[in-house]
C-alpha cells in the first residue's frame, strides 16, 4: 500500500511526499481508514511505529473540508492528550508539517512554562490542540480553553500517562468534553488499568495491536555484554572509543546515574548532552534540539524523558542499565532503526540483571546474542577445595596440644 491509495486530501499528500514518506508502516495503514470511517480505536503498538501521523493525518483529513466553512475565530475540534512535553511538542511539529498546505492551526500547550504566551495563542481561536494533562485542566480552570466543539479526543501513550500518575488528570479531561465525540486511545503496553479506562471513554472500539517484534526485533541488531557492574563505565568508554560511531542514546535507569555517566564522558573528552525529569523545560528543549541539529552526539537519558522523542537517523542505543520492564528496552531499541532504517543495540547486563534479559527474550521470542570477546568479562568462579569433614580429636571445650604450643603466654 503507498498513501496515494488512503482516501487523502492532495494537499495532504503533498505535505507527506515532501518529508519523503511513500508507504505507510503497518499501524498506520491499518488504524488511519478506521479513524477515517469516525471509529473509536484503540491501538497497541511501541513508539517508533509511526503512531502520530496514524492518528494527525486522518483528524487532519476529518477537519479539511470545514476549515474554511465557519465564520469567525477558531474552535478546537481536535485534542491531544500527552504525558511528556517532549512528546507534545513533537506531535505539534507534526501536525503543522501535514497541515501546511491547509489554513488549519495548531498549538501546544505544557507546564514548565508561562501561561500568559499559551493564552494568547488560544484566544486567536485553534483548530488543534495539543497538551500535557496539568497544564490543560489549569487552562480550563481559568477560562481559557472551551471543549463543546470538540470532535476527536486522542489519548496518546496512555500506559505512560498512568506510570506517571496522570490518570485521574484524564479522566477529568474527558468529563469536560462533549459526550459524542470519536475518541482514539494509543498505547504501547494494555495493562489492566487502561484496558479498564478504555472501557469506560470508548464506543465500541475498533483495536489494532501491533507485535512489538513484528517491527523492533527485524531491522535491529542486538548485542548483550555480560559483565561485572563496577566495569560498566569503561566498557562504554571502550566501546565508544573502539566500536560505535555516530549518534549515539545511552540509557539509565536514575536521573543520578544520567549525571554521572555525563560528567565522565565529558572528561573524556565527549560531546554529550542529557535528559531527565529534574531538569528545567528549557534545558531538556536545549538538550533535544543540540542531539538533532549534531552539535553533540551522544545523549543520555531516563526512559520518561526519552519515551516518544522522535530523532531519525540514531545510528545505535547503548542500554547501560538493564530496565526491569520488557516493554521498556523494544522502546529503547526503538530509538534507533526507525522507519525501516538498520540500528544496533548494545546492552550491559551485571549479574543482578539476569533475570530482566530472561524477561525481555521470553518478550522478543528470541535469545540476544551476547558477544563474550571484550575486555571485562564476568570471572568465573575459582573452584573452592571441599575440606574434608573431619571431626575433632580433641574433646569439646578442649584445645590441642599443638595450640597449646603456639600460644605466647603473658607470664
Amino acid at each position: 500500500m503507498q498513501f496515494s491509495d488512503l482516501p487523502l486530501h492532495k494537499s495532504i499528500l503533498k505535505a507527506i511526499a515532501e518529508e519523503r514518506y511513500h508507504t505507510p508502516t503497518l499501524v498506520q495503514e491499518k488504524t488511519i481508514p478506521l479513524i477515517l470511517a469516525k471509529k473509536d480505536v484503540i491501538v497497541s503498538a511501541q513508539t517508533g511505529t509511526g503512531k502520530t501521523a496514524a492518528f494527525a493525518l486522518p483528524i487532519i483529513e476529518q477537519l479539511f473540508n470545514e476549515q474554511d466553512a465557519e465564520k469567525g475565530e477558531k474552535k478546537i475540534k481536535a485534542l491531544v492528550i500527552s504525558p511528556t512535553r517532549e512528546l507534545a511538542q513533537q506531535i505539534e511539529q507534526n501536525f503543522k508539517t501535514y497541515s501546511k498546505y491547509t489554513n488549519l492551526r495548531t498549538t501546544v500547550v505544557y507546564g514548565g512554562m508561562s501561561l500568559e504566551p499559551q493564552k494568547d495563542v488560544l484566544k486567536k481561536g485553534v483548530d488543534i490542540l495539543i497538551a500535557t494533562p496539568g497544564r490543560l485542566i489549569d487552562l480550563h480552570k481559568q477560562g481559557n480553553i472551551d471543549l463543546r466543539f470538540l470532535k476527536t479526543f486522542v489519548l496518546d501513550e496512555a500506559d505512560l500517562m498512568l506510570d506517571m500518575g496522570f490518570i485521574n488528570d484524564v479522566k477529568k479531561i474527558e468529563e469536560l468534553c462533549p459526550r459524542k465525540k470519536q475518541t482514539l486511545l494509543f498505547s504501547a503496553t494494555m495493562p489492566e488499568k487502561i484496558v479498564e479506562l478504555a472501557n469506560t471513554i470508548l464506543h465500541r472500539p475498533e483495536k489494532v495491536e501491533i507485535n512489538p517484534t513484528d517491527t523492533t526485533a527485524k531491522n535491529i541488531g542486538q548485542l548483550l555484554y555480560r559483565l561485572p557492574k563496577k566495569n560498566k563505565t569503561d566498557l562504554c568508554l571502550h566501546l565508544l572509543r573502539n566500536t560505535i560511531n555516530g549518534r549515539i542514546i545511552i540509557f539509565r535507569r536514575t536521573k543520578y546515574g544520567v549525571d554521572k555517566l555525563e560528567q565522565t564522558l565529558l572528561k573524556n573528552g565527549y560531546k554529550v548532552t542529557s535528559l531527565h525529569g529534574d531538569k528545567t523545560q528549557n534545558l531538556r528543549n536545549e538538550a533535544i534540539e543540540l542531539f538533532k541539529n549534531k552539535k553533540v552526539s551522544i545523549l543520555i537519558a531516563t526512559d520518561v524523558a526519552a519515551r516518544g522523542i522522535d530523532i531519525s537517523n540514531v545510528d545505535a542505543v547503548i542500554n547501560f542499565d538493564i530496565p526491569n520492564i520488557p516493554e521498556t528496552y523494544v522502546h529503547r531499541i526503538g530509538r534507533t532503526g526507525r522507519a525501516g532504517k538498520a540500528g544496533i543495540a548494545f546492552s550491559f547486563c551485571s549479574p543482578d540483571e539476569n533475570p530482566y534479559i530472561k524477561l525481555i527474550e521470553d518478550l522478543l521470542q528470541r535469545t540476544i546474542k551476547v558477544i563474550e570477546d571484550h575486555p571485562y568479562p564476568l570471572t568465573k568462579p575459582k573452584k573452592v577445595k571441599v575440606q574434608p569433614n573431619t571431626v575433632s580429636k580433641n574433646k569439646k571445650g578442649r584445645k590441642s596440644e599443638a595450640s597449646k604450643k603456639n600460644k605466647k603466654r603473658w607470664y
